[in-house]
């Protein structure tokens, strides 16, 4: 791929502070593009106002920022896109694509999380209804730059999809696909707990007549107890003190071999290295990584 043609992006979600887990993320996503001379973006993926913590947009900045990551552009926040996500929704609704649901959570008890399709052809209003896309029953496929080919079967495995929940907040699904089509993202580097929503959003890339972009999903840090670091586990947040270390172990995490010289770098001199020794086929091909054995 020819450098000016590569646009990756980070989108993290403020709904705590940035931990070391999303460190990983950012570091791989930023070194993938600028590898090459690429294009990175920030997105800031604001969509549910109840979860995000206050201050923790402001954070998430200052904390990138500390630790030597520079973005192209302005920030994109979600919250200011609720425009362009209605026209999409409101068009596959009147064509049918997609439909109003008034199932609850109770009725869903029982279904694994795989909708059965209880209102498909119940005709509902949009109003006070959560809007769900009508899946094929097609086996959605793509071969990951790390983990290698993914399968899942749409109907089997999913069932058709809520893309705006009945609170009226539209669903990650949905925004994360026409986020990335409007800034024009040839490549998207995320963590690998995000690996099993692709099938979804490659189905709604096809059904918009959007372009597919190239996916490498790197493991997920996680803690002894198998959860993901999140705030949820008093994962502690980034400190400007220890920026330069938590890169080098960040790093280390992606598979990539660091140098003696660089514990006394700062933070942007790692990246600077960072960028020029990248080598993305060293990534673990896991889909996890324990926290504790990264030292």
């Amino acid at each position: 791929m020819t450098a000016p043609s590569y646009i990756g992006r980070f989108a993290p979600t403020p709904s705590g502070h940035l931990h070391f887990g999303s460190l990983v993320a950012a570091l791989a996503s930023y070194l993938d593009a600028r590898s090459v001379g690429g294009r990175w973006l920030l997105r800031m993926e604001d969509l549910d106002p109840p979860r995000e913590m206050p201050g923790a947009q402001a954070a998430i900045l200052d904390a990138l920022e500390r630790y030597g990551f520079e973005w192209d552009g302005e920030l994109v926040r979600q919250s200011e896109r609720h425009e362009a996500y209605a026209h999409v929704l409101n068009r596959l609704f009147s064509m049918g694509l997609a439909y109003a649901c008034t199932c609850s959570r109770k009725q869903l008890e029982g279904y694994n999380g795989i909708y059965p399709g209880f209102c498909r052809n119940a005709g509902h209003s949009m109003d006070n209804a959560a809007i769900r896309i009508r899946v094929p029953e097609l086996e959605y496929a793509f071969t990951d730059r790390v983990q290698g080919e993914f399968r899942q079967h749409l109907g089997r495995d999913v069932g058709d999809f809520v893309i705006r929940r009945r609170d009226g907040l539209y669903a990650y699904q949905l925004a994360v696909v026409l986020d990335d089509a409007a800034q024009g993202v040839t490549d998207i580097v995320r963590g690998a707990d995000l690996l099993d929503s692709t099938p979804r959003q490659l189905y709604l890339q096809e059904l918009l007549g959007l372009s597919q972009p190239r996916y490498l999903h790197v493991p997920l840090i996680v803690q002894p107890d198998g959860h993901k670091l999140g705030k949820s586990y008093r994962s502690p947040p980034l400190t400007p003190e220890q920026a330069t270390p938590l890169l080098l172990r960040a790093l280390r995490a992606l598979g990539q071999t660091t140098e003696q010289h660089l514990n006394d770098a700062t933070p942007r001199e790692v990246l600077d290295w960072g960028i020029a020794h990248w080598n993305a086929a060293n990534i673990p091909r896991t889909l996890t990584l324990a926290e504790a054995q990264l030292r």
